[in-house]
Parts: structure tokens; C-alpha cells; sequence
């Protein structure tokens, strides 16, 4: 394969970027033979013979069965080695924190759920990270040492130039000044912090309904109201890292909230949030409103009014909330002009198409620009799911690069 541009044509270089190519493909497209690595590669079948065996002896890829029972002679079949390297993520909420670990492959091998501590528990920040961080590793059978890669993901963001916790006041313990250098002592190995919303775009963008998409916008609802900027292909997180609290947002139909990250909330949440949901509800006379914690009473609500009758109060409930989303929507399509607009968070992908119709169709009576809506695709534990990408992500670069 040719060299980049600016890339001094080594031949260690050149090997280390056909060996990065072969590993790249075999993630991408399972076990592959020799013969259909060169073809995809351009390689010819010596050079791809000996890019296997390089590979091979470094621990890499190994070799897995063969293509007998398919047409033409059979022949050894390559797989990257899942135990090559593995990569950790959690993710923290004021009720519980997700940890999981992952293969090379990007397939869990080890998942704990543990409750987070109420503010009066006396169990510090750090100790409750590495629990759920140990509880995943011995779940998956490994030790700490064998983690290269470590992801956080909590809402809010810690700002870059304090090196606090913001826009997340709903999250005890976690604004110490002190946290990231305690946790890098106590963690012992690299770790990454990460907007919850950020990373859900991430799993958006590698596994789901962004793929191939540089430029979108992904709206979040479930907890709470968030959004994620993906442009140029890269995340915008903002000077302080608040790029995307659309909780915030003044728009029309709620008061004008001052001193917003004090309250705790501003005006989209309470326009589109989950309590508005059942608010509206009970104001249309919707009866058996479920119980339970407010995202999943919401969710279900709209799971069935995506179902019902259009002239009923449930699809009234349905119409109403789109328009409050396409309200908050259309002072970010706006601004930013995004080829794609993401739906994800159980508050939005429970009304399912239904609802994805009604928004598009609302969005492009209140703004001029007109980005395709989808709903998102990464449903199980997608916080968790893109820590454990943007770990892994990493992980690869450190891991697969034989140009050392």
C-alpha cells in the first residue's frame, strides 16, 4: 500500500503500515485467508505470506480453521488475537456506575453493575471507580495489568483548564480539584474522561447510524436532555468542555431560568426533558401513567403512544413532545448546519419512527437548514459501549503499531 503524504517511504514504515491495513480488515471483516488479505490489501501473495507470519510471531493474529466446505482448494484463515490487548470503560450516573472490559476484537469479556453511594455514604469517588473497575476485570478473568486503556464517562465534562467537574452539580463527590491526580494514583494506568452524550456519539459513529457521517448532531434524552457535535468527524467539547448541555438552552414555552448550572436545569429540559413527558401526559388526562424512575416511566409512555390511534391522546402526547424537541433542534440545526441529527437516549428511541417522522416534519417548518433525523442504533448500554470504543481506539494505536 502506498505511503501518506509527508511519510518517509522506510521499509519499516511501509511494513508497519500494511501490517496496520491487514489488522484493520481483519476487525472489520472477521477471519480472512491469505489470498483475500492480499486482494484487499493490493499485496501480492509472498509480501502477504510474510506480513501474516510477522504478525503471527508478534502475538497478533492467529491462525483459526481453514475454508473447507467452500468452493476451490481450502486455505488457513487469520484472525486478529482478542487477547492481545484489552480496554476498560465505565459508566457513572448518580444511581449507579457500568464497568465493563473488552477484548481486542471489541467483544466484552467482563461486565459489573454496582449502586453509586448516596451524598451521605462515606465510600470517596476513587474507591467506588476502582471497585467497579476490579469487579469488571476478575469478571472477565483477568488482572489490572493486563488493561492498557481505562474510559470514563460521566455527564457534565471537566473543564481542560481546571481540571473540575462541570455542568453536573447532580453528581456527588465527583468535583474535588484534586480527582483526576488522585484517580491517576490509585489507577496506576492510562485513563481518559469523557462526556456520557460524547461517548454515545462515538458508538454512533464506529457501530451505529452515523457511520460514514463526519458532520451531525446527536440528541440525547434519558436522565436528562444532552447533545453531542460531531464536526470534521471530531468531537467539539467547547473551552470548557460544555459543548452540547442543550439542558441549559432557553426556548420558547418555559420561563427564562438565570444562574442555569445553580438550578440545575434550564429551559429545553423542562420543555422536552423525561418529566416533561409525564407532565404532559397527565395534562392530556392519559390514565395509567407507569411508575417507576421518571426516564423509564417516560420511555414507556412513548413506547405506547407510538403505537396508538391518531386520534387519540396518546398520539396527541406523541405530536406534542415532537414539536418541544424540534423547538430546542432548531436553534442547533441553525447554528450548525449538520448533514445528520441523531436520536438516542430511551426518552427518544422508544417512539421509535413514529416519533423520528414527527420531528423531521416539525424541524422543517422551524429552520432552514434540513439535516436527516434517525434513531440511534446502539441501544445496550451505549455510555458504556462508547468508552469501551474510545478505549479501545487507543488501545489498537499502542498495540498494532510494529513500527517499533
Amino acid at each position: 500500500m502506498a505511503g501518506t503524504a509527508g511519510t518517509p517511504g522506510t521499509p519499516r514504515v511501509l511494513r508497519a503500515m500494511n501490517d496496520r491495513a491487514a489488522l484493520d480488515l481483519l476487525l472489520e471483516h472477521g477471519p480472512l485467508s491469505r489470498t483475500r488479505i492480499g486482494t484487499l490489501t493490493g499485496l501480492s501473495k509472498p509480501t502477504a505470506s510474510q506480513l501474516l507470519a510477522r504478525l503471527e510471531a508478534a502475538g497478533l493474529v492467529l491462525a483459526t480453521g481453514t475454508t473447507e466446505g467452500r468452493p476451490g482448494p481450502s486455505a488457513q484463515l487469520y484472525e486478529v488475537n482478542p487477547s492481545a490487548g484489552h480496554a476498560a470503560g465505565l459508566d457513572v450516573t448518580p444511581r449507579r456506575i457500568r464497568a465493563a472490559v473488552a477484548d481486542l476484537t471489541g467483544r466484552t469479556v467482563g461486565h459489573v453493575e454496582l449502586p453509586t453511594p448516596g451524598r451521605r455514604a462515606a465510600v470517596p469517588v476513587v474507591q467506588q471507580v476502582t471497585d467497579a473497575l476490579d469487579g469488571a476485570v476478575e469478571a472477565a478473568g483477568l488482572s489490572r495489568a493486563d488493561i492498557h486503556r481505562l474510559v470514563i464517562g460521566t455527564p457534565g465534562a471537566f473543564d481542560p483548564n481546571t481540571g473540575r467537574l462541570r455542568y453536573a452539580s447532580h453528581l456527588p463527590g465527583w468535583h474535588s480539584p484534586t480527582l483526576l491526580d488522585d484517580l491517576a494514583a490509585a489507577l496506576g494506568m492510562p485513563f481518559e474522561y469523557e462526556n456520557d452524550v460524547n461517548l454515545v456519539a462515538l458508538a454512533e459513529q464506529r457501530l451505529g447510524a452515523a457511520r460514514g457521517h463526519t458532520d451531525f448532531v446527536l440528541l440525547w434524552n434519558e436522565e436528562g436532555l444532552g447533545a453531542a457535535l460531531v464536526l470534521g468527524g471530531r468531537l467539539h467539547r467547547g473551552w470548557t468542555g460544555g459543548a452540547g448541555e442543550v439542558g441549559f438552552l432557553p426556548v420558547p414555552g418555559t420561563p427564562l431560568v438565570r444562574r442555569v448550572t445553580k438550578a440545575g436545569s434550564g429551559g429545553f429540559q423542562e420543555l422536552a426533558g423525561s418529566r416533561a413527558v409525564l407532565r404532559l401526559a397527565r395534562e392530556l388526562g392519559i390514565e395509567d401513567i407507569p411508575r417507576g424512575p421518571c426516564a423509564e416511566a417516560a420511555a414507556a409512555l412513548l413506547e405506547r403512544a407510538a403505537a396508538a390511534p391518531v386520534d387519540g391522546p396518546r398520539h396527541r402526547l406523541l405530536r406534542t413532545y415532537a414539536t418541544r424537541l424540534a423547538t430546542g433542534l432548531a436553534s442547533l440545526v441553525s447554528v450548525l448546519d449538520p448533514e445528520l441529527v441523531v436520536l438516542s437516549g430511551t426518552g427518544l428511541t422508544s417512539g421509535g419512527e413514529a416519533l423520528r417522522a414527527l420531528v423531521q416534519a416539525e424541524l422543517e417548518e422551524l429552520a432552514a437548514p434540513r439535516p436527516r433525523l434517525v434513531v440511534g442504533h446502539v441501544r445496550a448500554r451505549p455510555v458504556l459501549r462508547g468508552a469501551l470504543e474510545s478505549a479501545l481506539a487507543t488501545t489498537r494505536d499502542e498495540v498494532f503499531d510494529t513500527s517499533r
